[in-house]
């Protein structure tokens, strides 16, 4: 088993939840609740690693967000 760090934001626009998972490439979905973004990012990460087994090797290691302020 392996965990993944999903990047989610809310579209107000759309009213959508919108997921990444950085460093797996494909891997980004949508969903009207957390639940379903969260249902939705589980099974395109799966397709994603199904045709690309040696991306597991590579990915990128999650570190953290930082918050900038600007005037």
């Amino acid at each position: 088993m392996k965990i993944f760090t999903a990047y989610i934001e809310y579209d107000p626009d759309s009213q959508l939840y919108v997921g990444i998972i950085p460093g797996v490439q494909g891997a980004h979905s949508q969903g009207a609740t957390l639940d379903e973004l969260q249902h939705n990012l589980k099974e395109v990460l799966e397709l994603c690693l199904e045709e690309d087994q040696d991306s597991l090797e590579t990915l990128p290691r999650f570190v953290g967000l930082q918050q900038i302020e600007v005037s």
